[in-house]
């Protein structure tokens, strides 16, 4: 199979950018990550563009002052997994040699609409049952952590370890939005929003943010090329009425056809940023992604393993919980993270001998199934 490197990777700053325009957040980390590249515009032969909540044509509009000419936009939206979709997508154009150099970036301004919850569903309040009766995803994780804490013998304060490691994490990292360490008694202090989920326990819902890869076929001159070994979407599959709601199953299906492609294994990993919504989430996510046996998250959590300097540290930007949420550049940004730490470049947050790196976004709830899509990347040198 012929070889996708990412010859390069930007992001901007993720939090509140008052005064500046969408199309200017995402042509700030698109020209930086041309320039991290070595790769003029005019080599480009594609745009990616993911955006959730933009409205349309929003790549066009925002490289339509880049010089890039006439050549294919393409804009792409599946909820917060809409930037790991974009990069999976140029994937396939590469590997099919319909293009050699292609740009993907995703971009969101959540700022723009004025605080509060992001809807599960926008469009679509008379067919589908959870959008029809109000839910919002607070709730739907609250309900799994519930479950968690009554089913894993766990305590509240397991899940608000996961706050403070990544509040921590982010402290260290330029790019996050929250760069205050924390504690687990201020995390079960800070206000409830769903019982057992207290505020430090929620990713944060007013950021703004943009991030952008350049993949090629052509073999980058660098010392520690990164290659995407593995690319895998899928969506989710219609649940049964005795359904296990830890069990997230989308995304160990997922995992699973990631590490077949890359001819891997959870324990050849080195690094991970995943879909740390919700604390509950990053707990269920190791288990999906055979970080741990199921039922040993928790112990996984406490042993050290995930944190910096721990066996396969976790969301060492900080992930969503500190670095923030802005839905379309989310999966863009995790490979940007991954691509600085598998070349030493991610500063007081570098984790050391890094050789393979994962990422995972989940993205969408719609009644009846886990989530709407998940993709899990595996990236390597």
């Amino acid at each position: 199979m012929q070889d996708i490197y990412i010859h390069g990777g930007a992001m901007t700053p993720f939090g509140r950018h008052p005064g500046v325009l969408a199309p200017e957040l995402a042509q700030q980390a698109i020209l930086k990550a041309l320039a991290d590249a070595d790769v003029p515009a005019g080599r480009i032969q594609a745009v990616y563009c993911a955006n959730v909540l933009g409205g349309m044509i929003l790549g066009q509009l925002i490289v339509r002052d880049l010089g890039l000419k006439g050549i294919p936009v393409y804009n792409v939206e599946n909820a917060c997994a809409s930037g790991a979709t974009g990069v999976h997508l140029a994937r396939h154009a590469l590997l099919a040699g319909q293009y050699d150099t292609v740009l993907v970036f995703g971009i969101e301004q959540l700022t723009a609409l004025g605080g509060g919850t992001i809807p599960l569903q926008r469009n679509d309040h008379k067919t589908d049952l959870y959008a029809k009766s109000g839910m919002v995803l607070p709730a739907v994780y609250a309900m799994r952590g519930t479950r968690f804490l009554h089913e894993r013998d766990a305590n509240p304060s397991d899940l608000a370890e996961v706050a403070v490691k990544n509040r921590y994490h982010g402290s260290l990292n330029p790019y996050a939005q929250q760069r205050k360490t924390t504690t687990v008694e201020e995390v079960l202090a800070s206000r409830m929003i769903a019982d057992p989920l207290t505020l430090l326990q929620c990713c944060p819902s007013q950021v703004d943010g943009a991030a952008s890869v350049v993949l090629s076929t052509r073999r980058p001159a660098q010392a520690r090329p990164v290659k995407v070994l593995s690319s895998v979407v899928v969506s989710g599959m219609r649940e049964e009425a005795d359904d296990d709601i830890l069990d997230a199953e989308i995304t160990a299906r997922a995992a699973r056809q990631a590490y077949e492609q890359a001819g891997l294994g959870p324990q050849d990993v080195d690094v991970v940023e995943l879909h740390d919504a919700f604390t509950i989430a990053e707990l269920l996510y190791y288990e999906a992604l055979g970080l741990a046996p199921r039922g040993d998250a928790v112990a996984l959590l406490k042993s050290g393993a995930t944190r910096l300097g721990g066996r396969v540290p976790v969301n060492p930007s900080g992930g969503l919980l500190a670095k923030g949420h802005p839905l379309g550049a989310t999966g863009v940004a995790q490979m940007v993270e991954i691509l600085w730490q598998l070349q030493g470049r991610a500063g007081e947050r570098q984790v050391a001998d890094t050789r393979i790196g994962l990422t995972q976004c989940t993205g969408g709830g719609i009644a009846g199934v886990d989530h709407a899509a998940s993709s899990v990347h595996l990236l390597g040198v």
